[in-house]
């Protein structure tokens, strides 16, 4: 290291990767974050994709990012602004200085800023030559030229070359934070096994791209980040859509239950049938069906057949799952809808995240169609919360539908492996031999209303079940007005009961909080450190943050009535907060909206929950 080099310590610091949809950021800010994590830092990571297809070379809509937070503290969010940002192009630039911190540093690849992609990008001089620049130390790179230098005796392609200009500034990260390049050298040859020259060359480049660092007085500053003190045990990195396909796998074994996934692909749920379709060695099956009706048609027939019965979409797929899902819900069968929340309406931001499903999840089918919901809160969560939706469909003999967003589906955090051992049974009330003589497909569990479990094959338990009503005594179909009426009550309770086993609404903060704050879903990490640093400055506020929507936990008009000012806040125009006034009388509620197909920021949250507390 230089005598020259400034060392600083920091807590907490947060890395912004952007470039054009094939600059690799996505794979850049993975490796750095994965890296991160294998230091032992907490790890929170945020991709934000262009939600165009293909969108044209070098202008803003084609930008890809990839936020990247790290600290010595388990870290709850990807951070609201960057310490350090990556611009590959001017439009990179354009589209993502906003999500800078005064005074970061921002290193430019020099060799895109052309009059040509200074144009398409949308700005009428050069930036590097702007103002608006002074307040960051700008780190000019001629990355691409430093690239084809370090490769121009490898015998590769010009276009080969250029695809390897990401590690360059990688490399240059890498020299920042004071980390190896091993786990990347390691990840490249692997990845390009069959392809060494491949390998090589990228190696080579990230190589350069840190001795490059090391040579350059502008980035004469190492940022220490030192490992967070967390709990002993073994951690991986994951992302949400992975821990969500793992839950899966967990209750499947857990139930001694075949898994299996219908879907059809959908930006941002699709990576959950591709985990899936990995491990047909555990018994998963997978089918990618021909649209979104099969693929929730072919679950419902596999939970009639006896699986773990899942299909997996985003809120235009439920639109089309509908009445296969209501399907489920009149024949009563044990089915877990997973939707990853994406912008909307229609086609909408197929890229960016929203709470906007809500209301649909709860309501959006014909009839009275009961069935519960349970959101996750984080991308290691969607494990957790897999698990649980599996577990309540196939005790409760009910569809579930289990909420993620694409925030937290596809960033990604520190996860500790779970031992299986101390998670939950999962039983589904199969019928018994004992049974055959009296049993009917309805007849049901007095404590908890469910109905009972004939799969296919089970001597003496031929049935037939479908999308008619039934009579509840004798299973054949039924147009009777007191049945259906009945009928209808019980699908109702059934699904009220499993109230009963799930867990009470837990607060967090101060026990006396002038202000209770409320959320859901993806939301928790920045609701939770917009609470905390309230508390940090002295406000007395709370949190309490809502996985089980339908039904809600027993207790929660008992917590929400204690509390003299509530804000609900949520990425909608206020689902939840309408929900809990129809569900807890007299409820009022403040709210703060917003639906801009990003994350909070948590800035933002601490300044509109100051000024209602202070009101």
């Amino acid at each position: 290291m230089s005598e020259k080099t400034e060392v600083i310590d920091k807590k907490d610091i947060v890395i912004r990767f952007s470039g054009d949809s094939g600059d690799g950021m996505q794979l850049t800010g993975q490796q750095f974050s994965d890296a991160a994590a294998l230091f032992g830092n907490g790890v929170s990571t945020f991709p934000d994709y262009p939600a165009e297809i293909r969108a044209p070379q070098g202008t803003v809509g084609g930008v890809s990012g990839f936020q990247v937070h790290i600290g010595n503290d388990p870290i709850k969010t990807p951070g609201d602004f960057a310490d350090v940002l990556v611009a590959m192009n001017p439009a990179a630039l354009k589209a993502n200085l906003r999500w800078a911190k005064k005074g970061a540093t921002i290193i430019v690849n020099l060799d895109a800023f052309t009059d040509k992609n200074i144009e398409k990008a949308g700005y009428k001089e050069n930036p590097l030559e702007d103002a608006v620049l002074q307040d960051y130390n700008v780190v000019p790179v001629k990355i691409t030229t430093l690239t084809e230098e370090a490769l121009k005796d490898s015998g590769l392609d010009q276009k080969s070359i250029v695809k390897c200009k990401n590690m360059f500034a990688l490399g240059m990260i890498y020299w920042m934070f004071d980390r190896t390049v091993d786990h990347t050298r390691d990840f490249i040859n692997q990845k390009f096994a069959k392809k060494p020259e491949i390998a090589s060359a990228n190696v080579k480049v990230l190589e350069s791209g840190f001795n490059y660092a090391s040579n350059v007085h502008a980035l004469a500053v190492h940022f220490n980040v030192a490992p967070a003190q967390i709990e002993k045990g073994r951690y991986r990195t994951i992302t949400g859509n992975k821990a969500t396909a793992w839950g899966f796998l967990a209750a499947a074994e857990k139930a001694n239950l075949p898994l299996f996934c219908g879907s059809y692909p959908i930006t941002p749920a699709t990576d959950i049938l591709h985990e899936l379709s990995k491990h047909k060695s555990l018994g998963v099956k997978t089918v990618q069906c021909e649209d979104e009706i099969a693929g929730c048609a072919s679950a419902v027939g596999a939970a009639f057949a006896g699986d773990l019965a899942v299909t997996t979409t985003s809120g235009p797929g439920i639109c089309l799952k509908s009445e296969a899902m209501n399907l489920a819900v009149i024949a009563e069968l044990p089915l877990v809808i997973v939707n990853v929340q994406r912008g909307g309406p229609s086609t909408g931001l197929p890229t960016k995240s929203e709470q906007t499903d809500l209301l649909q999840a709860l309501y959006g089918r014909n009839g009275e169609s009961p069935m519960p919901v349970i959101a996750a809160t984080s991308p290691t969560n969607c494990f957790d919360a897999a698990y649980m939706a599996a577990k309540i469909a196939l005790e409760h003999m009910t569809p579930v539908v289990l909420l993620t967003d694409a925030f937290i589906a596809n960033g990604s955090a520190a996860w500790k492996l779970p031992n299986l051992e101390e998670y939950p049974a999962i039983n589904p009330p199969y019928v018994t031999p004992d049974m055959a003589e009296t049993w009917t497909p309805f007849q049901r569990n007095e404590k908890t209303g469910t109905r009972y479990w004939a799969v296919p094959g089970t001597e003496g338990f031929m049935h037939r079940i479908g999308g008619l009503e039934k009579s509840n005594e004798t299973g054949v179909i039924s147009t009777e007005p007191e049945n259906h009426q009945k009928m209808t009550l019980l699908r109702q309770a059934k699904v009220d009961k499993i109230a009963d086993s799930i867990p009470e609404l837990e607060v967090q903060g101060d026990a006396d909080a002038d202000l209770l704050v409320v959320g859901w879903g993806g939301t928790y990490g920045h609701l939770y450190s917009a609470v905390e640093h309230m508390r940090k400055n002295g406000k007395k506020v709370a949190l309490a943050h809502f996985q089980y929507i339908n039904p809600l936990p027993k207790n929660t008009a008992d917590v929400l009535k204690k509390y003299k000012k509530i804000i609900v806040a949520e990425q909608n125009l206020g689902q939840f907060a309408g929900y809990l006034r129809m569900k807890v009388p007299g409820l009022n509620v403040s709210q703060f909206n917003q639906v801009k197909g990003q994350p909070f920021v948590t800035r933002e949250l601490v300044d509109a929950f100051t000024k209602l507390l202070e009101e």
